[in-house]
């Protein structure tokens, strides 16, 4: 396996080699590349195919959302940076953020989105597990409670804290170039540094609430009797950043003692399911699982019906061509034809050199706009 230098020059922030993360990284229940085909069977019916890398950190998020739901999968490896010709080309998905996560004909992009997609296609009624389980000793969800606290505390506030601690000045250009473009501005390597004292004290700052939060003795964060979407949201986050040089001294057993045992509590959890192989995987060619996504049918587009309401504020119709855009970063437009739309979703046709998908963006941090309108706001 071939990976570009910033991966390298995470393993030398970390203090380790290359092997070693791998073995991080890898730690899954895997098929290699040479076994034969296997056609795994779910419980809807169609395959589920990843698109991701393995130094993901929201890849790591869907992959251990998948083992929490006991869902067998199939997986492409694209590249860290542009272009992804098996999304791009194949697909037509022009959304560059990773993972995407496809179920048949419908194509999900960003994790929330994908976790709330997982959950209504693959209930716990049928044999599968949860991201939103009751309190104990209830059958209350907090699923509203859970989302919000995935979509924009620990994927918006927590998240970029640790990625401002990643060694920049060890990347190559060619990651440095493509990371600039994602956020729309060059990184000021020199500036980034300087205040990674500050963006260290701010994760305390977080791992103080999450402390607090299991002062109580609870196993979970939401007082659950398993780990929800909102404990595997900050897992992966703290668990990622548990290993870089600079913030690793935050994880202190004796500052933060809850955290620190909630933080392996999870990470048993998922690693016990792992050994079971509930959600073994498949190592599949973007051409075959372009063609497996391609030849299906999409099934969720009922679901997420026709607002009109919502079209008459957003000034569209069905069947226009749109474009759907990410709100703070990674603005690169995905245009298609409008085919559903509700308060929590839209869903975009799109064409690529194998057929059409239906690509599903959240309606929470992504902007709908008239293909007249949608060149201007880039």
């Amino acid at each position: 396996m071939s990976w570009p230098r910033a991966s390298e020059a995470f393993c030398i922030s970390s203090g380790l080699s290359i092997r070693s993360t791998l073995n991080l990284y890898n730690d899954r229940t895997s098929i290699p590349p040479h076994c034969p085909h296997i056609d795994f069977p779910t419980m809807s019916g169609l395959p589920v195919v990843l698109y991701h890398y393995d130094a993901s950190p929201f890849a790591t998020k869907v992959k251990n959302m998948l083992t929490v739901k006991r869902i067998p999968h199939k997986r492409v490896a694209v590249g860290m940076t542009l272009p992804r010709p098996d999304l791009s080309e194949l697909l037509g998905v022009s959304y560059r953020r990773i993972p995407i996560l496809a179920i048949g004909n419908d194509v999900y992009c960003d994790s929330s989105l994908i976790a709330a997609a997982l959950e209504r296609r693959f209930p716990s009624s049928e044999g599968h597990g949860t991201l939103f389980p009751p309190r104990k000793g209830s059958d209350k969800v907090d699923t509203g409670l859970i989302k919000l606290l995935a979509m924009f505390w620990t994927d918006r506030a927590l998240f970029p804290l640790a990625a401002a601690n990643l060694p920049y000045e060890k990347f190559d250009k060619s990651f440095l170039d493509d990371r600039a473009a994602w956020m729309g501005a060059p990184i000021d390597i020199q500036g980034m540094k300087a205040k990674q004292p500050v963006t260290k004290s701010a994760i305390t700052s977080h791992m103080t609430l999450i402390e607090e939060q299991l002062s109580d003795g609870r196993e979970y964060l939401l007082d659950t009797a398993t780990p929800s979407l909102a404990d595997l949201s900050a897992h992966f986050i703290l668990d990622w950043m548990k290993v870089f040089r600079g913030v690793r001294d935050v994880f202190d057993s004796k500052v933060f003692p809850a955290t620190v045992n909630w933080l392996a509590r999870v990470s048993t959890y998922l690693k016990t399911l792992e050994k079971d192989s509930v959600a073994s995987f498949e190592v599949l060619s973007g051409k075959d699982a372009a063609k497996l996504i391609t030849s299906a049918s999409p099934k969720d587009i009922q679901h997420v019906g026709f607002d009109e309401a919502q079209a008459a504020l957003l000034k569209v119709h069905l069947g226009d061509i749109v474009s759907v855009i990410p709100s703070d970063n990674a603005k690169v437009p995905t245009i298609g034809k409008l085919i559903a739309l509700s308060k929590e979703e839209v869903v975009v046709q799109i064409h690529g050199s194998s057929g059409s998908v239906a690509c599903h963006f959240p309606r929470l941090n992504f902007v709908i706009q008239s293909g007249a309108t949608s060149k201007s706001a880039l």
